[in-house]
């Protein structure tokens, strides 16, 4: 056991954990973020993606330990009810989602996406969001949300 920090969407939290324990275990479990969903278990899926230090990462296959000291930030720090992410917005008003299983791993990884290459081509788009899976086939959607996110963050 070893007691850490983790900041988790601008919070700290102090935690023991066991070497050997997952990130998302940790999210979800004892910090109750459910954002952060097991799908796959194995990091293919992408339901479990978290930012750490802006990056994607599956949170199924990063242990908590080697989190701490990272930037770690969860769906549920993306924006607030009064205002929304740029890339939650797009996703609205595009419906970019259907089950809604997928959206917060596709949401953070569009994120990522977004501060690395804001000019993204569709190409570059598909590429980085090729690890986060649909189960119900929302693709063109998707793809039309981070358009739009691209579009909205281009006029601001």
């Amino acid at each position: 056991m070893e007691t850490i920090t983790l900041r988790v969407n601008g919070r700290p939290y102090q935690l023991t954990v066991r070497g050997n324990e997952p990130l998302l275990d940790v999210l979800r479990d004892r910090l109750g973020l459910l954002s952060v969903r097991e799908g796959c278990g194995i990091g293919i899926c992408g339901a479990c993606t978290v930012l750490l230090d802006g990056r994607p990462y599956s949170a199924c296959l990063t242990l908590a330990a080697l989190a701490a000291g990272r930037e770690i930030l969860t769906a549920e720090g993306l924006g607030t009810a009064e205002q929304l992410d740029p890339v939650q917005q797009a996703f609205l008003a595009c419906t970019g989602f259907q089950c809604s299983y997928c959206t917060p791993g596709i949401l953070l990884t569009a994120k990522a996406l977004l501060a690395e290459h804001p000019d993204a081509t569709d190409a570059e788009l598909r590429e980085y969001l090729s690890g986060n899976l649909c189960r119900c086939g929302s693709y063109v959607k998707i793809v039309d949300s981070v358009r739009a996110a691209i579009a909205r963050l281009r006029a601001e």
